[in-house]
């Protein structure tokens, strides 16, 4: 059992970095992005890897950052507007982090908090934007500071990669002209 949860959590990574490294470009509609169906399917796989590992005596923290993250997924592929969205992702963030302070276990605990609200209202945001981008890398480097200090390593190669990857992104929209730069 614990060999297939480590299986299924590289591959729910892998997808994860892939998409993460995918070019990022504006696209009619969400769901024709290649690297929104990577999003999804690697976040589907981190669901699986993380519900797993709890079942296993691991930390429901995961369970909740993958559940939060499927929910962002869900109304980027339905392009719902981020007028409607970020309330809603927001809402859903609120009850997470009332929830994980319920059951804080120190304060790495804050570090998961604030880098899954930054991934959710990433993962929510318009493609080929700074605040997205800005977004998942913050809520990434968050994500993979709690992953250290819970010894996760999956989450934390995961994370640090895509922050890597996202801040690549960040990095180029900063080296645009002002006049160029959507938000």
């Amino acid at each position: 059992m614990v060999q297939n949860t480590f299986i299924i959590g590289i591959l729910g990574s892998l997808l994860l970095v892939i998409g993460a490294a995918w070019p990022d470009k504006p696209v009619p509609h969400p769901a024709r992005s290649t690297k929104n169906w990577l999003f999804a399917i690697g976040g589907l796989g981190m669901f699986f890897y993380a519900f797993l590992g709890y079942l296993s005596g691991g930390s429901i923290f995961y369970v909740f950052l993958q559940v939060f993250v499927m929910i962002a997924s869900l109304f980027m592929m339905l392009n719902v507007p981020d007028a409607i969205d970020t309330p809603l992702i927001a809402i859903a963030g609120i009850g997470f982090v009332i929830w994980s302070l319920m059951l804080f276990e120190g304060f790495g605990t804050i570090f998961f908090i604030l880098g899954l609200c930054g991934i959710g209202i990433g993962y929510a945001l318009d493609t080929g934007t700074l605040k997205r981008e800005a977004c998942l890398t913050a809520g990434s480097i968050l994500i993979a500071l709690f992953s250290y200090l819970e010894g996760n390593w999956i989450f934390f190669w995961l994370n640090l990669f895509f922050a890597l990857f996202s801040g690549w992104y960040v990095w180029k929209f900063l080296q645009r002209s002002p006049q160029s730069k959507p938000l």
